[in-house]
């Protein structure tokens, strides 16, 4: 018989890398842990390889986990749309709110609570993805409301604030002595990976790539492993991570928003006043 990937199963293993963990993921999809973590071993079993390592609290996404993850995202956006399509599942008027992956954890839960109160009755979903992929979305009418960083579009966008950037290694990491100061990263195109290399060359301080990965998940992992320092933009510490304050300092940057054409205007003012807490100016 020919190797399944089940749906069920995928929507846990994206969870525990949008989440940070096989104990938030749970929360979030409203199960046991122990149910989202046999997810993850029958994605396992049909793969033939691991995906997910445990080093004590901490989970970390193997090369095959990470790989997977970027598969799981588009089978499911490719599932739940046919669903759309159809008319099948929710049948509530709903609306799609996608971020990047940078500060999700603190943002998304935000906006799609304050996106609740002013629509109640309407099912408020997400989706993470590259900035490029997300203004796609809002292009074809699919995403109502993006949060993205990098460059804006058209002049469309609106800015929101700024989101802080800091330095974040392993605890007890240090910063060679002599050679390359080693980096993880998001793959290019990346706005905050350019500007981590940058900032380092204007400082005259050499730097050398050590670890990629598709998502920020897999950025935070290789950074807790002690494998290389990360510039995360965040508002609050990454679980496992702890600032590098010998490292020059890097200028916020802007969080944009950007709105499907024909919108409701109460959906771009009550994400403004749900992030105007947590941003900088």
């Amino acid at each position: 018989m020919a190797a399944v990937l089940d749906i069920v199963a995928l929507r846990s293993v994206v969870a525990v890398a949008d989440c940070g963990g096989f104990h938030r993921a749970a929360e979030t999809l409203m199960l046991s842990q122990s149910a989202v973590s046999q997810h993850v071993r029958r994605l396992e079993k049909t793969i033939g390889r691991p995906l997910v390592q445990r080093e004590g609290r901490l989970s970390r996404f193997t090369p095959e986990g990470e790989a997977l993850l970027g598969e799981a995202r588009r089978i499911l956006a490719a599932h739940d749309a046919a669903l759309g399509r159809l008319g099948v599942g929710d049948p509530r008027d709903s609306l799609v709110l996608g971020s990047t992956d940078h500060a999700a954890d603190e943002l998304l839960p935000r906006v799609m609570g304050a996106l609740q109160e002013v629509f109640p009755g309407t099912a408020v979903r997400f989706r993470l993805d590259r900035s490029s992929r997300l203004n796609d979305a809002i292009d074809r009418g699919t995403l109502d409301l993006a949060m993205y960083i990098g460059d804006v579009v058209d002049g469309e966008s609106v800015s929101a604030g700024a989101l802080p950037l800091t330095w974040y290694a392993a605890p007890g990491w240090r910063r060679p002595t002599d050679g390359p100061i080693p980096l993880v990263v998001i793959d290019s195109p990346c706005t905050i990976r350019r500007r981590a290399l940058q900032t380092l060359a204007d400082n005259g301080l050499s730097a050398t790539v050590v670890g990629e990965a598709a998502y920020l998940a897999g950025v935070l992992n290789a950074a807790r492993g002690g494998l290389g320092v990360a510039l995360i933009a965040d508002v609050a510490a990454p679980e496992g991570l702890e600032p590098c304050t010998d490292l020059p300092p890097v200028p916020s940057e802007r969080l944009h928003l950007r709105v499907r054409s024909g919108s409701d205007p109460r959906l771009l003012d009550a994400a403004l006043h749900a992030l105007s807490a947590v941003l900088q100016p």
